[in-house]
């Protein structure tokens, strides 16, 4: 039976995916998340996990058509499988579940500073 649970980094990287729409190929993925994280991550790593999240069915791909901006080369794109959004939506439930049940931020709290 394959793994349906995500990793952190599975998961934002699923979620870009989800963001990117149309431009959710390894290279735009890895920048956003920089951009959005604040912290770097290689290619490769990128495209291991891609891979894997594949291989998992929580992803498929594509091969776009070849651009000049890019000297003639396709991207494989990436889209999201249904199973790809359940399992999103079971980690959200989870951290969710679990923050409401943390003391002190189960409540909104208002903080004075």
């Amino acid at each position: 039976m394959l793994e349906t649970r995500l990793g952190e980094f599975e998961e934002v990287l699923l979620l870009l995916v989800g963001i990117l729409g149309e431009d959710a190929y390894a290279l735009n993925i890895a920048e956003e998340f920089s951009k959005q994280t604040g912290r770097t991550v290689s290619i490769g790593a990128t495209h291991s996990t891609l891979k894997r999240l594949e291989d998992k069915g929580f992803l498929k791909s594509f091969m776009s058509q070849p651009t000049q901006v890019r000297g003639g080369r396709r991207k494989r794109i990436f889209t999201i499988t249904a199973l790809g959004t359940r399992a999103l939506e079971t980690s959200r439930a989870l951290r969710q579940s679990l923050w409401q049940q943390f003391p002190g931020f189960s409540q909104q709290m208002i903080y004075e500073f």
